[in-house]
């Protein structure tokens, strides 16, 4: 819009600056007319979608129903089987040094051992092996180391079966009188109750009559 000449520079100003804020304006207002179109137009064409599905909805889908399954007989086990199921977990021996005095007892854990997990041993050198592991110190570890000095040297393990084991720890780790020191002990003096309760002195009195081979009347 053009301005008479003799128009005052503040006014002329003033009216430039109009004009040109009533230009942003109306840009402005374009803008927001077109975002507004077309966020109509998008939720037009949703509307549209969501009024086709419910006047034609899709068809259920097909489900595979699984066939029920086949019972199978129920398995018996072997009673092997159930047996080392059903087997406490077991203590292994304390380790033996040699001492005669320990011996019975230390062969006595063995044996109960392995015939509690007898499944844990494939043959009679595994048990040996086993009892082995357990000889440290003092004259156990020495006889041991015998034992698989004359394997090295031979090829061969000396000692072919459990009982031969048996024989020879006896022989080695037993005491050597122990049946005459009993019978001693049992005949002699020395042999009283002193401090030990009744109970306890009859429990060691059986065990000596035991050790020295005498009979019990009704054991």
């Amino acid at each position: 819009m053009s301005l008479p000449p003799d128009t005052p520079q503040g006014v002329a100003d003033a009216l430039g600056y109009l004009q040109h804020h009533l230009h942003e304006l109306m840009e402005r207002q374009n803008a927001s007319e077109n975002n507004i179109n077309t966020t109509l137009a998008a939720l037009t064409a949703q509307l549209q979608q969501l009024t086709q599905l419910v006047a034609n909805p899709p068809p259920p889908p097909v489900l595979n129903t699984p066939s029920p399954p086949v019972s199978s007989p129920p398995v018996s086990l072997p009673p092997t089987l159930m047996a080392r199921r059903t087997c406490p977990k077991l203590s292994c021996p304390l380790d033996f040094s040699g001492e005669r005095h320990n011996g019975h007892a230390f062969l006595n854990f063995c044996s109960l051992y392995i015939h509690l997990a007898s499944e844990q041993f494939h043959d009679e050198e595994e048990r040996i092996l086993w009892a082995l592991t357990f000889f440290k110190g003092g004259h156990a570890t020495k006889w041991s180391e015998n034992v698989f000095r004359q394997e090295a040297d031979t090829g061969v393990f000396s000692i072919q079966t459990w009982r031969e084991f048996e024989q020879q720890f006896q022989l080695h780790f037993f005491p050597v009188n122990a049946e005459a020191d009993t019978i001693n002990a049992l005949e002699g003096t020395s042999y009283h109750q002193g401090g030990q309760t009744v109970d306890n002195y009859l429990d060691n009195f059986q065990a000596l009559v035991s050790d020295a081979g005498y009979m019990i009347p009704g054991h």
